[in-house]
């Protein structure tokens, strides 16, 4: 009977490309495809298959500009257009965020940007995150390319959750399948004393939603902890005390070294990964280095998640279906 991995690796043979899985549980790269040329639907077929599987693929060499990336996400689905961008992003392409914009963020409330970080990220696991995980319906998938790197540091690392769910015992997948919790933006950020323009700012701009702790993913069926640490406020219908400590655990589980990949990046490097099955960890590493880490990403529009027992997610404010 064939493995998951032989009906990709069979399909990637198919569109005469090669998928080299790069760890156990996640993270693959795939040679032999140029993302700026016209590819053809096999090769298309392939690289989802591959995404489906792998959770996040990696690309490198590429030589893809912003029409180009845009080009290549519009292959695999409907491209997110933010409302708000920085001043980095390009004008003309809509659908393309320049992460160098997270550098003035901070500023526009009156921090340094590495104050504004520490703010929002005090703990070793606040950092984990899916992208947009408060709003009802996160993007499906995350195209992520490299324009400018340091010459060492910065690296991204992922985690595949459905990996950390199927890792957990029998009576815990029992217990959580059936939990909901509360995501919402700006979760455990340590206000300034006095006052705080980033704390208006969260509280006149909320975005949250009550998602199940146990989302089924809408395109392969796997049951995927859906858990992070940035967006998640408290598990529904138990106490602080106890959400707390559950939320602790899963997430640690979520995190585990056998479930993650780390990737390095070069300029042309592009990875591609489903946003409703992986949480991801920005680098912290290279804000001494003084030099620019350019990246550029397009998302993809994703569904409303659904849980184990087919309830769907809940909006609670600052959030709707398609509307960005």
């Amino acid at each position: 009977m064939a493995t998951e991995r032989d009906t990709v690796t069979e399909a990637a043979r198919a569109a005469g490309i090669e998928v080299r899985p790069v760890a156990g549980h996640i993270g693959a790269e795939i040679a032999g495809a140029d993302l700026a040329g016209e590819l053809d639907d096999v090769v298309v077929a392939a690289i989802r298959a591959a995404v489906l599987r792998w959770k996040v693929v990696f690309f490198r060499g590429q030589r893809l500009d912003h029409a180009g990336h845009v080009a290549f996400a519009r292959r695999f689905g409907q491209p997110v257009v933010p409302g708000k961008r920085g001043s980095a992003s390009p004008p003309a392409f809509p659908e393309v965020e320049t992460t160098a914009d997270r550098l003035e963020l901070g500023g526009k409330f009156g921090m340094e940007h590495e104050e504004w970080l520490q703010r929002r990220r005090h703990t070793l696991l606040r950092g984990w995150h899916c992208d947009h995980g408060a709003r009802i319906d996160p993007p499906a998938a995350t195209i992520l390319r490299a324009e400018t790197v340091p010459p060492y540091g910065g690296d991204t690392t992922w985690s595949n959750l459905a990996a950390a769910y199927a890792g957990l015992s029998a009576p815990v997948r029992e217990f959580v399948d059936g939990l909901r919790a509360e995501h919402r933006l700006g979760v455990g950020y340590q206000p300034r004393p006095g006052d705080d323009a980033y704390l208006r700012h969260l509280l006149d701009h909320q975005v949250a939603s009550v998602h199940p702790l146990v989302r089924v993913h809408p395109e392969t069926g796997e049951r995927v902890l859906f858990v992070n640490g940035y967006y998640l406020e408290q598990i529904t219908g138990v106490s602080r005390p106890e959400s707390r400590a559950i939320l602790d655990m899963l997430l640690e589980q979520a995190v585990r070294p056998e479930y993650t990949v780390r990737f390095r990046w070069e300029p042309g490097s592009v990875a591609f990964w489903d946003n409703r099955a992986t949480i991801h960890l920005a680098p912290s590493d290279n804000a001494h280095l003084d030099h620019p880490r350019i990246m550029h990403r397009v998302m993809l529009t994703g569904d409303v998640p659904a849980g184990v027992d087919g309830r769907s997610s809940e909006a609670i404010a600052g959030t709707e279906p398609g509307r960005w």
